[in-house]
């Protein structure tokens, strides 16, 4: 029993990689006709070339094909079993790529060379609407939107391209699985491409908190089928652009509004018109001492005490002579003089 057993997992074994060749064989067999994507290694293009040509031509747009001679050409002999696109001799050069006859002459398509394309958008499905580079609260569910034109590749080979999504938390790593509203890890990793646009299902439950903490995601994708990305890694080509998510509690803008709010309230309150009012007060109080009058008031005193004590009033240092004062010293001096001319 044991042995059947192990020949049944033998057989299923061997099927699975007769199946992965297959699969293989398929992605990189190219027809005549058919697009083929700088980066690309390994392609087969002998269906497309024909039993007779061994060269291929190309010519600019608007170029007479039929009369006149190419702009580039390229041998393919001996890369009929594995052609390589290769972005420092295809780049610049998009668009049919033409057989060549023995006499150099265009002798029908071979293939078309084109720049591979992808982009990545974020779809809030709790709300219905695009994320990408914004907010989601926590416990929203995410899916991937993928656009690109290497959905060729499924339909004129038969087996799609891969694409493979990155989510790098705020702590570091890379996902290469997500968690959906049910708990169940969703691979991210080999996604086919067979349409255009295309989106995954609901794979991503922000609200999963064992696994999702808060804060800034990085987000991207990258194809690398047929080794396109390690020979052609260029950012909106075999790489998409980097993207982030948000993922918190609280909306940031209304946190932004909040800090914005409390300096204007700081600023309209009332100590500064306190300030103003007491100025006034301050002012009046200085204006209103009277320094002068207090000198004025002297010669006023001596001025009723004259007759009763004279010698206060004679040493008196104010300038200013007093009314009645010249007669009184007439009469003193009259008094005085009397009294000398009787002791004689």
């Amino acid at each position: 029993m044991q042995t059947k057993h192990g020949q049944f997992w033998c057989i299923l074994l061997i099927g699975f990689l007769f199946l992965m060749v297959s699969v293989q064989g398929a992605v990189t067999t190219i027809s005549q006709g058919n697009t083929v994507f700088i980066g690309e290694q390994g392609l087969d293009i002998s269906a497309a070339m024909g039993t007779a040509d061994t060269s291929i031509g190309w010519w600019a747009s608007g170029a007479d094909v039929r009369s006149s001679s190419p702009s580039k050409t390229m041998n393919v002999a001996s890369q009929l079993n594995s052609f390589s696109v290769s972005p420092s001799v295809f780049s610049g050069y998009p668009g049919t790529w033409n057989r060549l006859d023995s006499q150099g002459n265009a002798d029908g398509s071979a293939f078309i060379v084109a720049d591979p394309q992808i982009n990545l958008r974020l779809e809030d499905t709790t709300v219905g609407i695009d994320v990408t580079d914004k907010w989601v609260p926590t416990g929203d569910v995410i899916r991937f939107r993928i656009e690109s034109n290497l959905a060729q590749i499924s339909s004129q080979r038969g087996t799609p391209a891969l694409l493979t999504i990155k989510v790098q938390p705020p702590g570091g790593g890379v996902f290469t699985a997500l968690i959906d509203a049910s708990g169940t890890p969703q691979s991210i990793v080999d996604i086919p491409i067979t349409t255009t646009p295309q989106s995954t299902n609901s794979i991503w439950d922000t609200g999963n908190r064992a696994n999702y903490a808060p804060g800034s995601y990085t987000i991207w994708a990258e194809c690398n089928t047929n080794k396109m990305k390690d020979n052609y890694g260029q950012t909106g080509k075999t790489i998409t652009p980097k993207i982030s998510l948000l993922n918190q509690d609280q909306n940031p803008l209304i946190g932004a509004k909040t800090v914005v709010t409390t300096p204007a309230t700081t600023v309209t309150t009332k100590p500064a018109t306190s300030a103003t009012t007491a100025l006034p007060t301050t002012q009046v109080t200085i204006i209103t001492s009277p320094p002068t009058t207090v000198p004025t008031a002297v010669p006023t005193i001596a001025e009723s005490s004259l007759p009763v004590t004279p010698i206060p009033v004679s040493s008196s240092p104010s300038p200013t002579k007093t009314p009645g004062f010249e007669s009184a010293l007439a009469g003193i001096s009259l008094i005085i003089g009397i009294i000398v001319y009787c002791k004689r």
